[in-house]
């Protein structure tokens, strides 16, 4: 009790260098819970988007069906077998039909794929009920995303020329009009895609009754039984790209995790060298008193032990507030993250537990005492009569 009430006094004593390590660890202790919370927070708000507007409860795949190889595009549809043809009827999926095709905006072609979905569906939140709307059957309704429209220079009311090819390999052409021009942040729903009827796609193709992939509601209670034609895709494969995307920009995270700490346990490490040297004679004085070479070792490290639990109160005081405004407000991104490839929101909710608290506070303190008592191993070497003299060999 007497070491930690001397280590107490030496600390508040100590004026303004205590204040500056104090305010260097809160710093970055709130810096720290911020960049984990954002990753945590980004990585959770690009899977539920993925979730509702994409993926739902996840997906049956027609068998031929590779999303990264173009050409297997107009191979993979055939019939929707039985079982989830009931789950169709039932509310807990939807069916979408997709093909390769060819647009000319502007008087220039441009790939891409049409999409067709049931405008009545309630499984993902695509605005597609709009296109029920259009009565002229001469037109092919459609919608786009943003992206969509940047690239191609279409907005609303547009009509485009399309040509696509059927089942039988016969192409054929006609009109496209854009109904809407939709915001959506998950770009595998936005680049390079239309979506139009699922009924007018299969008049289109000439492919009745045929679908590329199911999408399950995301509550779905039970998964139908796979069969040789279709084949299920849970969340763990669709999701596979997303979560190795974010363990790699986590790589940025830990190497600020790592600057952060070793800014703030260099200053704690200077100050205890500091200390020492300047607090010689204050060191034999104790030793002479009676004090043990240990003993004046752990004063030491409980100013420093101290010092950590300071900052964290310091830091909980403004950093606090703070975190839970940009978890409710969140962090707008500037406009040239939509040029990047990797698919997020413009705006970012960190996301906060209890676990990120515990974590990063025990790492912390328990590097703040290491670092503290690093520097009191010449204490061990240490005369009483050569401290006395101000002397530390």
């Amino acid at each position: 009790m007497l070491l930690l009430k001397l280590a107490f006094r030496n600390i508040t004593h100590a004026g303004v260098r205590t204040w500056l390590n104090i305010i260097v660890l809160s710093f970055a202790f709130v810096l720290i819970v911020l960049t984990e919370g954002l990753y945590d927070g980004m990585l959770q708000q690009v899977r539920d988007a993925e979730i509702d507007s994409n993926i739902g409860g996840g997906q049956f795949w027609q068998k031929d069906y590779d999303p990264y190889n173009p050409f297997s595009i107009e191979l993979s549809h055939s019939e929707i077998p039985a079982n989830l043809k009931m789950e169709i009827e039932k509310g807990n999926a939807t069916a979408v039909l997709i093909t390769s095709a060819s647009i000319f905006p502007r008087n220039h072609i441009q790939s891409v794929q049409f999409k067709g979905i049931d405008p009545d569906q309630k499984i993902v939140n695509l605005p597609v009920y709009i296109l029920k709307n259009e009565t002229d059957s001469s037109i092919i309704p459609g919608i786009i995303g943003s992206r969509m429209a940047k690239s191609t220079g279409l907005q609303a009311d547009d009509i485009v020329s399309a040509r696509w090819r059927n089942i039988n390999g016969t192409f054929d052409a006609g009109d496209i009009k854009i109904i809407k021009v939709i915001n959506t942040e998950v770009k595998s729903i936005d680049n390079d895609q239309i979506w139009i009827p699922l009924k007018k796609l299969r008049d289109m193709m000439q492919a009745p009754q045929q679908a590329t992939l199911i999408i399950l509601n995301k509550n779905i209670s039970e998964i139908p039984i796979n069969n040789s034609e279709w084949i299920f895709k849970d969340h763990k494969y669709l999701l596979k790209y997303l979560n190795e995307n974010i363990d790699r920009k986590r790589i940025y995270s830990t190497f600020m995790f790592v600057l952060l700490i070793g800014m703030a346990l260099l200053a704690v490490f200077d100050t205890q060298v500091l200390a020492i040297f300047k607090r010689r004679k204050e060191i034999g004085t104790l030793m002479a008193l009676g004090m043990t070479k240990w003993d004046v070792i752990v004063l030491y490290t409980l100013e420093g032990c101290i010092m950590g639990i300071l900052s964290f109160i310091a830091g909980f005081l403004y950093g606090f507030p703070l975190l839970t405004y940009l978890a409710k407000k969140g962090i707008v991104l500037p406009q040239i993250i939509e040029n990047t490839q990797f698919s997020i929101l413009r705006i970012l909710y960190p996301k906060y537990g209890l676990k990120l608290y515990v974590l990063t506070s025990l790492i912390l303190f328990i590097s703040v005492t290491i670092v503290s008592f690093l520097p009191t191993h010449r204490i061990t070497k240490l005369k009483p009569s050569d401290a006395l003299k101000g002397k530390l060999t």
